[in-house]
Order: structure tokens, then sequence, then C-alpha cells
């Protein structure tokens, strides 16, 4: 009893102990659980109606379609302005499939399984695949069917692991390739549902295929005579506050803007000193006396030259301007220069001269490199010694990319031939008599050729060219970042940095607006980091130092616009030029029509212009010659008849007055069906964008990219 009594005297205590406890407990839990969601978080790169995209599967698709541009282009290495476009295009593709995804599950709309196969390997197969350069046959430019299925077949999964290690390697970039090609497939087959299914709800009806037609079956060829607002001065009209309130909400809805920093920013050129010049001047004239002694070249040019040394003949249309002229005209062994133009330096050399052939047409077979390779070229040689089909062997045996040409590489030049295998081969394929089959080894494998073709013996030069371009020392990268940085260590007011700016003699530029999908700050190249730093820090805070291209860059944060629309104070200007414009033109004409003018020519004179003239308008002409966008004179023109002297119309750019001198007939006749599939096509094409925007701007999208590119 005496225990029981102690627990209810410290019932309150132990309820808190309890409490505190299970706090602890839950707390824990959740920041167990809670660690997990903010690394969720923090990797997500967008959120599209409640679907994440987090950077790991963005990243992924990234690679695929990098792979698929390097394949199509050849290029190993892409620019960071093709990965921009990549990473771009790969975050709207995303969006978009989330999207259309929802809308049909909505509409019970899919692409079945089947769907896809009969567009990968059936009888309707997808103009993406057919269009595709890789399964197309290289003699007649057409879609393969057999290349495509050869090429599934070589990328499926049971054939890649059973392939040694290297092969596999070889392979995975067209496994990644595919993955990009097969989800856009069906991506495009999305679209294409979906747009029909918009295009069936809003067909063309008959009313509209006549109008249309009557649209542009006639034009007019008038005279016209017009007087530009420019000749009214701005003080002559004034515009009200009242007035500038009516015409923003108007246009509201197109002053929509993201999330915008301002900033300004100081931007230096990193450019040689004269210090710079002298020593390159000091350079390139020990380097000619270098030249004009050596015996072999290679070794100077390779480490002196911009352009690496090429051991080869070349003809005279593959030199530049500069080049040709010295070495047509020099003997062997002659130099030129050295000459300095655009911070460059050039110096050359006449190495040797010849008379042969500028190019020759080549067949190759190449065995890889495995434990039966010699055995296999040395039977191979021999069958086609015998008289073998050196086509047929090329397309069973051969693992080089000619192979399904049977062998057929084409015409080379000497720098062709290097670059498509190396320097013996160039030397074996320009030093072998005609049909002559030829044999060598290389990193790559064995190879043999022959050459079919050559053509004319031409002059060929062999030049020794140092382009040496005059760049910054380290030291006078130093003292320039050194010079900037004192600077921004002494001027950290935001305010103040302006005049400080300008008395140092730095260019400053200010109110510069950067949305999240900017990627340079106006012309700087590689200057997408300090986008990023703006959307990153706070108004007022000033950056470090940035390397952007050729530049030293230094950013002020001026402040932030948020998402929404743009103030009536930031359109006003444009708003004002456009009601002022309006009333200008009103004046024009109401002091036109007060006079009673008669004629075009008496129009011209109150006007103080000349008459001109224009043909073929009528109510469809986006454009008039010479005239530009007036969608008004367009419909007054439309209407007036033949000799009809029109009123003053008042344009977007100015007042018109028109005389109608002649009417043009189109000779074809109303074709109602023709008319309607006409206006539907083009609506298709309308709704193929506009769709797909619609949702994309109807989306609640949280887009996080500023945070990792």
């Amino acid at each position: 009893m005496a225990t029981l009594e102690k627990i209810r005297n410290k019932a309150g205590l132990l309820v808190i102990v309890v409490g505190v406890a299970l706090f602890a407990f839950i707390i824990g839990d959740f920041l167990n659980s809670s660690s997990t969601f903010f690394r969720q978080n923090q990797e997500k790169i967008a959120e599209v109606n409640g679907h994440v995209i987090n950077i790991q599967e963005y990243q992924n698709r990234i690679d695929e379609m990098t792979e698929f541009y390097k394949m199509q282009s050849g290029n190993t290495n892409l620019p960071e302005e093709y990965m921009v476009q990549i990473r771009q295009s790969v975050y709207d593709s995303m969006v978009q499939e989330i999207l259309l995804s929802e809308v049909m599950d909505k509409l019970g709309m899919t692409v079945s399984p089947e769907e896809l196969f009969d567009m990968v390997q059936g009888e309707n197969i997808s103009p993406l695949l057919q269009q595709n350069q890789m399964f197309q046959n290289p003699e007649t430019g057409m879609f393969d069917k057999m290349a495509l299925l050869d090429f599934l077949k070589a990328i499926d999964d049971d054939n890649i692991n059973s392939l040694p290690p290297d092969q596999q390697a070889q392979l995975l970039p067209y496994k990644t390739f595919w993955l990009f090609m097969e989800r856009n497939i069906k991506l495009q087959r999305m679209e294409q549902k979906y747009t029909a299914l918009l295009g069936k709800a809003i067909s063309a009806n008959a009313l509209e295929a006549k109008e249309a037609f009557n649209e542009t079956a006639v034009s007019a060829n008038i005279a016209y005579a017009m007087q530009s607002y420019s000749t009214i001065p701005d003080s002559a009209v004034s515009v009200s506050k009242s007035e500038l309130e009516k015409l923003y909400n108007q246009r509201k809805e197109s002053y929509k803007q993201p999330e915008t920093k301002v900033i300004k920013y100081i931007a230096v050129n990193i450019v040689p000193s004269e210090d710079d010049y002298t020593k390159a001047s000091s350079e390139i004239e020990q380097i000619k006396e270098e030249l004009a002694s050596a015996e072999n070249v290679t070794e100077i040019v390779n480490e002196n030259s911009d352009v690496p040394y090429t051991n080869t003949f070349l003809s005279e249309n593959a030199l530049d301007a500069e080049v040709k002229q010295f070495a047509t005209t020099a003997a062997v062994g002659d130099l030129y220069g050295p000459v300095f133009e655009n911070d460059r330096y050039r110096v050359l050399k006449l190495v040797d001269k010849t008379v042969a052939p500028d190019s020759v047409k080549v067949d190759h077979i190449m065995i890889a490199n495995t434990g039966r390779d010699e055995a296999l070229a040395d039977s191979l040689l021999n069958v086609l010694k015998s008289g073998g089909d050196f086509a047929a062997i090329a397309r069973e045996y051969s693992v080089d990319q000619a192979a399904q040409n049977g062998g057929e590489v084409g015409w080379l030049t000497e720098i062709g031939a290097r670059i498509y295998v190396n320097e013996d081969f160039k030397e074996g394929v320009f030093s072998a008599p005609l049909n002559e089959l030829r044999r060598m080894k290389s990193l790559y494998g064995i190879h043999i050729y022959k050459i079919t073709e050559k053509t004319a013996n031409i002059n060929k030069y062999k030049v020794a060219q140092v382009d040496m371009n005059v760049s910054p020392s380290s030291k006078t990268y130093s003292n320039i970042y050194n010079e900037l940085n004192q600077f921004i260590s002494n001027n950290q007011d935001i305010d103040k940095i302006d005049d400080a700016a300008r008395e140092a003699g730095y260019n400053i530029r200010t109110n510069v607006s950067l949305t999240a999908n900017d990627q340079t700050v106006e012309m700087i190249g590689q200057s997408r980091q300090v986008v990023r730093w703006a959307f990153q820090n706070k108004k007022g805070d000033i950056s470090d130092i940035f390397e952007c291209d050729n530049k030293f860059v230094v950013a002020a944060l001026q402040g932030t616009m948020p998402e929404g629309y743009r103030s009536l104070a930031a359109v006003e200007s444009i708003l004002k030029t456009e009601i002022a414009a309006e009333k200008k033109g009103q004046m024009i004409a109401d002091e036109l029509k007060a006079k009673n003018l008669t004629s075009l020519d008496a129009y011209a004179q109150a006007m103080s212009t000349a008459i001109d003239s224009v043909g073929f308008v009528n109510f469809s002409t986006r454009r008039i010659t010479g005239i530009g966008a007036e969608p008004k004179l367009n419909a007054m023109v439309s209407l007036a008849e033949a000799g009809q002297l029109s009123s003053p119309v008042v344009g977007d750019n100015g007042v018109y007055v028109f005389q109608v001198y002649g009417k043009n007939q189109e000779k074809t006749n109303f074709d109602e069906k023709a008319e309607i599939n006409t206006l539907n096509s083009a609506n298709t094409y309308r709704y193929s964008f506009q769709g797909i925007q619609t949702l994309v701007n109807k989306a609640k999208i949280v887009d996080n990219r500023i945070r990792f590119y």
C-alpha cells in the first residue's frame, strides 16, 4: 500500500517522464525518416503536379541523349552549348511525358506493348527509326528493316552477356542509345494520339473552308501614301494614368514572368600585356631560326604551334589563302614570316612538294584483335588472292564500319587516310598500285586493303606551319585578377560600387535581369555560374570573382522580382508608346478627313510623303512588302473595290490612304474537301504545339534545376 501511495503521489512526474520518453521516441523516428525526406528533397530536380523528378533519373536521361548525339554526330566530346540544349530538351521531355501520361490516363488512352512492338519491329515502323541513318541502306539511302533487326539482336542482353568484356563495353553505348530512341518513340506516339484527339474534336467545316478560300482567292494591287507616327512629336499627345492602367489590365497576362534576379556586374577581359607581346615576338624569331636549320620539323611545330604538324602532302585547295600563296611560289626549304595578325604570329616552311593523286578510293577489311586474328587474316588474304569476292568477305568478317558496304571506304585524301587508321596506313594506300592486295597491323587489328581508283596527279605541298597565339602569361593573369580582387575588397557597398568602378576604369553594367533558365549573363560565354550565384544569394551581396570564358566577372545582387506579373511601372514606357501612337494616328486621321481630299496625290501632299505601290495584298497577307505587318490595312484592302479611294486607315506604324488599281483572281476553283483537309492539317500542326504547351502552362511545376546546373 505504501508503494502504491508513493506512485500516486508521483503520478504527475510519471506522466511527464513517460511523455518525454514517448516524445523522444517519436521525434527520433521522425528525424530518422526526415533525413531521408530531406535527402530526397535535396535531390529533387523538379516537381510536376506532385510527380518528383530526381537528379539521378534526370542525369540518366541526359546520358542517354548525350550518347545519341555522339553517335549521330560522330563527336566523342560535345561542347557545352550542346550540353545546355540537351539538358533543356531532356527536362522538357520529362515534363511532357508526366503531363501526357496524366491526361491520357484520365481519357483512358494508352500506348500498349503490342503497339510499341509494331512501331519497332512490326509493319508500322516509327518515323524516328526510319529516318535514322544507322538503319538506312548506304546504297539506296532508304530504311533497311534488317539493319534495325540486326542492331536489336546485337544489343540484346543475352547477346551482350555472352561476349568478352571488351566487346561488351563497345556495345553498351549502343544500348544507351536505344533506350533514348525507345523512350522518344513512345513519347512521340503519346503526342500523336493526344493531338489527334484534339484535332478530331475541332475540325474545319464547309463554311470555314469557303471563308479561307475567299480570303486568298482574290488579292489587290494598291497605290498608297503613309504618314509615320514619328512625324508627330511626343509632346503633342498626353497619356493619362487611367489610360495606362486600362491597357495594362487588358494586357496583364502577357506580362507574366518567372522569378527574376536583377544584378549589376563588372566584366574584365583577360588579355595579353605588352610584356606578353614582346616575349612572343622574341620566341617566334627563335622558332624561325630553328625551322630554317631543322631537317625534321615535327617536334618544333608540335611544341610551339597551336596547329599540330601533319606529315602529309596537301593540294592547293586544302590550304588557306596565305599558305597557298607561299607554298605555290616558294622553293623547298624557303621560309615565310613571322607575320602578326589578330593576336597570332605565323611562320611557314615549305618542307617538300610533289606531283601525286589528291585522293585514292579504298576497299578495306579489318580483322579484330583476337586469339585467331593472324590465322584468319592469312586465310582471307589467300582466298582474296585466289579471286575471292572482296565485298562478300568484308560483309562477313570485317569489323570496320564500311563492312555493310562491302568494305568500300570511298575516297580518302592523305589526311583522311591518316585519320581513318594511322600514318602507316596513309603511306600504304598512297604508295600501292591499283588493285594490289596489302596487309598491315595496327592497334585496331589487322587491315587488308586495296586501291581501286586514283585521281589524276596534281601539285601537292608539305608545309610546316607554326601558328602561335599570344596569350596572357600567368603573371598577366594574376595581375588582372589581383587588381580586380583588390578593388572588390575595397568596395563592398553595392550602392557605391558604380562610381568606384568608373573611377577605377572598370565598365559596370546595371539592372541586368536574369531568370533561372538563363544560361549566360547577356553575351558572356560560360557564365551560367554567375546566374546560379544570383539565385543562391541575397540582395546587396557581392560575388567572388568568376572566370567566364576569357573574362573575369564580379556580380552584385540588386534585388529580386518575384514570380507573377511585371508591374505597371516596369512596362509603362511600352504601354505609353502604344497609346501615344494610337492618339497620333487619330490626330493625323482627323486632320486629313477635315481637308475633304479627293485624290491620292492630294493625300500624299498633305502627308508630306510620296506615293508607293504594292501588289497581291489580301486578308491573309501576314507582312505587306515594304510596309510590314498591318492587319487593319489588310482588312480594309480586302473590302475595297477597284478604283475606290480609301479613308485614312490608322495602322500600327502610321496612317495609310490607299487606292486599289487592280484585282488578281486565283485560277484554281474552290475544292471544299481539299480546303477542309488543308485547314485540318494546319490545325493539327498548331495543336501539336499548343495542346502540349497548354498542359505545361496549367501544370503546377517547381523547377529546381538552378541548384544543380
